[in-house]
């Protein structure tokens, strides 16, 4: 496994990011629902656990939503690591999106 480690910059308030964050989850299940299983999510407070397998692959990790960033930190396989760049570009833009 590797490590993936992504600080995501908001100017939201920390609740509202965390609503966003929270709520970005669902959407994953609604959009992506042929490309990913076992979905699941746990939150304490701002902090929260989440793994699913995407095509065959287990990925999970922690995510904490700050007053003004969210830190994601997972786990990805090693089959994957050679794609850690683009992976981390992804969820960089992606993550963007939901908190402008």
């Amino acid at each position: 496994m590797a490590n993936l480690e992504v600080a995501i910059p908001h100017n939201l308030s920390q609740e509202e990011a965390l609503n966003r964050i929270r709520n970005m989850f669902t959407q994953m299940k609604q959009e992506h629902g042929d490309k990913i299983a076992n979905l699941k999510e746990e939150w304490n407070g701002n902090a929260g656990n989440f793994s699913f397998t995407a095509q065959g692959f287990d990925i999970a990790g922690t995510l904490t939503v700050n007053p003004s960033n969210v830190e994601l930190k997972g786990k990805i396989p090693f089959a994957l690591s050679l794609f850690k760049g683009a992976i981390t570009k992804t969820i960089e833009q992606q993550a963007t999106k939901i908190l402008s």
